[in-house]
């Protein structure tokens, strides 16, 4: 069972791309989930906390400071290269709010299993999204507010509570539950990361349900978005460690990081604050990230292991 589980948590862009199909092809089918899209982030988050430990954040208490540079190299580059993307492109308001939505959500906490088949510095791509995902509901509406007010009237109050409420609040619960109840929770392991995959996938199919009449038209500007975007994120993330003077492990450690978004909750804040439209970027976005960042994990752990 267990390995049932991991495979299915391992084939997540499957479940997206094919839950996409389904969106698509027959809207009604997903789009009665809208009402339940924060309960289904909100299972998505207390699954992660289920699985998360004291020693995550280890790297941070012993040098703060690298992983404070980190997160200040991926909300400079991601935010900045999804505004200036959607202005070179001329996007419409929802699209660009999409783009400006992937960049400032914090760091995929999938790039944590990228960073281990990449054979990086796993313990420091954890403290990345740990602490990213920590300090996401005060950045993200004020990034949101930053790059995007003069597109669209953002609440920034309204924001932050929404991200505390789908994303801080269920993270500490389940942390709670991990530290409190032990034994209980260890047996569940390898389901709570399964459930969050299909949480996900449902979120997206949902959104391309949602947005099913406008994808033919616009599916060739927003591949270049999104292609061009992810790129730079790696890119940005590589030469940000390069910068830092970094080794080799941590930069690829912090451009898996930086190209990969929590792009699940862009997606889910869209929809509850701004247009389903808006949530057309992350959505696709999110399914995008896994693939290529898949691929560079293979990539870098067959270069590592020539290296040896």
């Amino acid at each position: 069972m267990k390995r049932l589980l991991r495979r299915f948590t391992e084939l997540m862009p499957l479940w997206v791309v094919s839950l996409g199909v389904l969106g698509y092809a027959h809207p009604p089918s997903l789009v009665w989930l809208k009402p339940y899209l924060e309960w289904m982030f909100f299972g998505t988050m207390l699954g992660i906390g289920c699985t998360m430990r004291f020693s995550d954040f280890r790297p941070l208490r012993q040098r703060p400071h690298l992983v404070l540079l980190g997160i200040l190299v991926q909300f400079l580059v991601m935010p900045g290269c999804g505004f200036l993307i959607a202005k070179a492109l001329r996007l419409p308001p929802d699209l660009f709010l999409g783009m400006i939505l992937v960049g400032v959500v914090p760091g995929a906490m999938a790039s944590n299993v990228i960073a281990y088949l990449a054979k990086t510095d796993v313990a420091y791509s954890i403290a990345l999204t740990s602490t990213a995902t920590l300090l996401s509901p005060i950045l993200t509406p004020a990034l949101t507010y930053l790059y995007a007010n003069t597109v669209v009237h953002i609440d920034f109050l309204a924001m932050l509570l929404s991200i505390f409420k789908i994303v801080i609040l269920p993270l500490f619960i389940g942390f709670g539950l991990k530290h409190f109840f032990r034994e209980k929770v260890e047996r569940l392991h390898d389901l709570f990361p399964a459930l969050s995959a299909l949480c996900i996938a449902l979120i997206c199919g949902m959104v391309v349900a949602l947005n099913q009449s406008r994808i033919a038209s616009l599916t060739g500007i927003l591949f270049l978005a999104i292609f061009t975007h992810n790129l730079l994120g790696y890119v940005g993330g590589y030469l940000g460690g390069m910068l830092l003077r970094f080794d080799q492990r941590r930069r690829r450690t912090l451009s898996i990081e930086v190209g990969m978004q929590n792009a699940g909750l862009g997606a889910v804040l869209a929809v509850t604050h701004f247009s389903p439209g808006a949530a057309l970027v992350p959505a696709i976005f999110a399914t995008w990230c896994v693939v290529t960042a898949s691929l560079l994990a293979r990539f870098w752990a067959r270069n590592s292991e020539a290296s040896i």
